[in-house]
């Protein structure tokens, strides 16, 4: 057995651990680029830790999923104020803004430089800038991950600059800054949460640390994720998923994924769908075709018990069977009315090029079993059937 396992220098996770966040950058830098979403919570209690400890601060708010020309607007601030390090302070984009800004302010060049598929996948030469990711949605785990992922408008794809450098020098987890998201986007993130735990869990490269990661993470899921859609302000629930988001960026960190971020990749970077809703609208029709081509053409495969595994965890069924995990996200789905992917303008006549450009992501490379041309199309084919 051989594997390694990476992870934020410094993980901080509880409620109020915000408090914290003014001494802990003290260590770390004295200028800050801080980079938070439209919503700019939580900001206003960060920016005022930061002064507390005699940190200055230039704030950039962001809107929508980074691309490369937004990240290379915030790269020419962050140099035009001079910093030395970096904070995130909001969901998934924000902190993926916040790791690819970091390491693009340290390292010569473009993010073309660096970028993989339609990139040149340049490695990174120097470590990032300090960065604290501090998430305030529960589902993509980017306060744990080794990449960035980045629109490529030109070519309609979504890809990632990644390296085990951009992990963040402090990831700070605090479940109260979740606590005001509305029910569709505790659903759309807990469910890609909910993928990044189940992806890796079944995929062709994973090791104990993940698999212990996954099974605590997807429990989790099972008792929590509709009672924080359902109440928002429910602490232990939100804490239950903040803490398996945390685990769901940790797993695909240091394992693989799978055909369903296959798929959300080109999907997000094609039509102007979240990626929470790719994935969540993706997970169940790519679970059954995973888990009937297993038995068709690799029964004895383990990722097959795998699933019966997840199903259990799921469904709290002792002798689940693995289509039940399937049928318990289907079901999720549909009574949190996850809008359908045709919502965003996937049509018939995209499926083709969706699955072509699928089959040739990074993602792809980790699914348990190799899906045929017609498999990717039949999966489009049942997103398009299934009720949204």
């Amino acid at each position: 057995m051989r594997f390694g396992f990476a992870a934020p220098a410094r993980i901080l996770f509880g409620p109020g651990e915000i408090e914290k966040a003014g001494s802990i950058a003290a260590g770390l830098g004295n200028q800050w680029l801080v980079i938070c979403g439209r919503s700019r919570h939580g900001v206003k209690s960060l920016i005022s830790r930061f002064e507390e400890n005699g940190l200055r601060s230039v704030l950039f708010p962001v809107s929508g999923e980074p691309d490369i020309e937004g990240i290379l607007s915030v790269v020419k601030e962050g140099r035009k104020a001079e910093c030395d390090a970096v904070a995130g302070i909001g969901g998934g984009s924000v902190l993926d803004t916040a790791k690819a800004v970091a390491a693009l302010l340290a390292n010569p060049g473009y993010p073309m430089d660096y970028l993989e598929v339609v990139g040149k996948g340049q490695p990174l030469t120097a470590a990032p800038l300090p960065c604290i990711a501090i998430p305030t949605t529960a589902g993509t785990g980017a306060e744990a991950t080794t990449n960035a992922v980045i629109a490529v408008p030109e070519r309609r794809v979504k890809v990632s600059l990644r390296s085990t450098l951009m992990l963040p020098a402090v990831a700070l987890v605090d479940p109260v800054l979740s606590h005001t998201l509305p029910p569709a986007v505790t659903a759309s993130t807990g469910l890609d949460a909910l993928t990044q735990l189940i992806e890796p869990f079944v995929c062709r490269e994973t090791n104990p640390l993940v698999d212990g990661l996954c099974r605590e993470g997807i429990g989790r899921i099972a008792r929590s994720l509709f009672r924080a859609f359902r109440n928002g302000s429910d602490a232990d629930a939100r804490e239950d998923m903040a803490l398996a988001s945390l685990f769901s960026g940790m797993a695909l960190a240091n394992a693989k994924l799978g055909a369903v971020h296959g798929f959300a990749g080109p999907l997000g970077g094609m039509f102007p769908v979240p990626h929470g809703v790719a994935c969540a609208r993706l997970l169940p029709h790519v679970m059954r075709m995973n888990i009937g081509a297993l038995r068709s053409r690799d029964p004895y495969h383990p990722s097959l018990e795998r699933y019966r595994e997840v199903a259990r965890l799921l469904t709290g069924l002792p002798d689940a069977d693995a289509e039940q995990a399937a049928i318990w996200v289907e079901k999720t789905v549909r009574e949190m009315q996850i809008p359908a992917l045709q919502n965003s303008g996937l049509s018939e006549k995209d499926f083709t090029d969706v699955a072509a450009k699928a089959r040739k992501a990074s993602s792809m490379k980790g699914n348990p079993i190799e899906l045929t041309d017609a498999e990717l199309l039949a999966i489009l084919e049942s997103e398009k059937n299934f009720p949204g």
